[in-house]
């Protein structure tokens, strides 16, 4: 990660962190860039957020400065960007969004012509730039200054795309959708209307400062309630830009990441989709996802924590299922990012399919009980070099054996470590990892306990 770059694009404080003059410094070298052969195309899309508007304009007045055209998408998803890059032949994308953090927060997504996350080496160098240490790029001047383009219809032709991706109609369905005053509150029931869904649609009224409050993925409480109430077949909960889903079966209950990953990778299994047999995740699926793909056959694999790495193993090695527990959930075959509508078609589909509710299909998961604790210390890299915290470590893994897990890893942004355990019980999770931190204190590591 870099100075303003991390997983996930350039995220901080509106006005604070991400201002418009970074913005307009990263409209300014992209335009630039990629207009180098010739005038550059260059889409953006926007979550609901105030500042989105502003960081939207800032973009494009560097876009254009540099003479480059900017297409505006305007309010929409970060898979739709994705999704448009890729098939309109655009240079890049951009989404501004901050995800599943609050209004006050916001972010800067950027994307290859192929829809996938920008690559570190330009992002190293736009950051150069923004800081002063590349020399000034010339402005565009006379008939060269670039122009903004509304562009609406790209995010038409995306729903057009995710309503045809399914094979079946979705009439006599009851579905609630949670929108999170975000990015999908418009296109969500855009799509399971047209594929015949009688659709219930909650979080779907954004102010510039709701989004995410209180509602979506990141608060599905109100979906459970809703869906108990109103007596509908299954919920499905998006984050602010709507690259998370996360689901809500019949009887109220959450059906996360892992849970869905396996519903999907079963069912395509079965059908004969699933050529590599393999599900990739990050080190933070649950283990019960593990012993369940192990019963049916299903190979995987672990990446580091963040969906870039998900896709990045995923494009190495052709897999096409991958994901998050968060609801980040990649399905290579459609789509170059994690898109929660197009995961909730899919988790559609098996239901009307096997003719199943979501409590059965989900039930085959076991989720084991987790405990995660963040501790401060003296020095990451020592402490998990210190040979008697490894010894620790593999203490409790033995102990365990083939019945949970323990996992210590490092924070990428913080003088953290992570110290998660999962077990059969939550007393045996907390006794693993209180016996690691233990051992952190006794060799003079540990600061606090976050």
């Amino acid at each position: 990660m870099g100075k303003y770059f991390g997983t996930d694009g350039f995220r901080g404080q509106s006005g604070v962190d991400l201002t418009a003059q970074h913005a307009f410094a990263i409209g300014r070298y992209l335009g630039w860039y990629y207009g180098q052969k010739g005038q550059a195309k260059i889409v953006i899309g926007k979550d609901t957020r105030r500042s989105s508007y502003m960081y939207e304009n800032a973009l494009a007045a560097g876009i254009t400065a540099s003479g480059a055209n900017a297409y505006l998408l305007h309010v929409t998803t970060t898979p739709c960007v994705s999704y448009i890059t890729r098939t309109d032949g655009f240079d890049c994308g951009i989404m501004i969004s901050a995800s599943h953090n609050p209004y006050t927060d916001n972010g800067i997504k950027l994307m290859n012509g192929d829809g996938e996350k920008m690559d570190d080496e330009l992002q190293d160098t736009i950051e150069r730039y923004i800081d002063g240490e590349i020399e000034e790029i010339p402005f565009a001047t006379g008939e060269n200054i670039g122009c903004t383009v509304d562009y609406y219809t790209g995010r038409n032709r995306y729903i057009g795309y995710l309503a045809n991706v399914a094979t079946k109609s979705f009439e006599n369905r009851k579905v609630a959708l949670d929108c999170a005053n975000g990015s999908s509150w418009m296109i969500a029931r855009a799509v399971f209307d047209a594929l015949g869904a009688k659709t219930f649609v909650i979080n779907n009224e954004p102010n510039g400062t709701n989004i995410n409050r209180g509602c979506g993925s990141t608060h599905i409480e109100g979906l459970q309630e809703y869906v108990k109430e109103k007596k509908v077949d299954v919920g499905f909960a998006f984050d602010g830009d709507a690259d998370r889903c996360l689901a809500v079966d019949e009887n109220g209950n959450v059906v996360n990441g892992d849970q869905i990953m396996y519903i999907c990778a079963k069912y395509l299994k079965k059908i004969g989709q699933l050529p590599s047999n393999t599900v990739v995740t990050t080190i933070m699926s649950n283990f019960g996802l593990y012993k369940a793909l192990d019963r049916i056959g299903i190979s995987y694999e672990k990446t580091a924590v963040g969906d870039r790495f998900v896709y990045e193993n995923m494009k190495q090695n052709d897999h096409l299922i991958g994901g998050e527990n968060s609801g980040h959930v990649i399905f290579r075959k459609y789509a170059r990012t994690g898109d929660g509508i197009l995961t909730a078609i899919m988790t559609m589909m098996v239901m009307i399919e096997t003719q199943l509710p979501l409590s059965v299909l989900a039930s085959e998961v076991e989720m084991y009980p987790q405990v995660l604790k963040n501790v401060v210390v003296d020095d990451k890299k020592a402490t998990l070099d210190d040979p008697a915290v490894k010894l620790q470590v593999e203490a409790c893994m033995a102990e365990l054996g083939d019945q949970g897990r323990v996992l210590l890893r490092a924070s990428g942004t913080e003088p953290v470590l992570r110290v998660m355990s999962e077990a059969t019980t939550y007393e045996i999770c907390e006794k693993h990892v209180d016996a690691i931190i233990e051992s952190m204190k006794k060799n003079g590591h540990l600061i606090k306990i976050k």
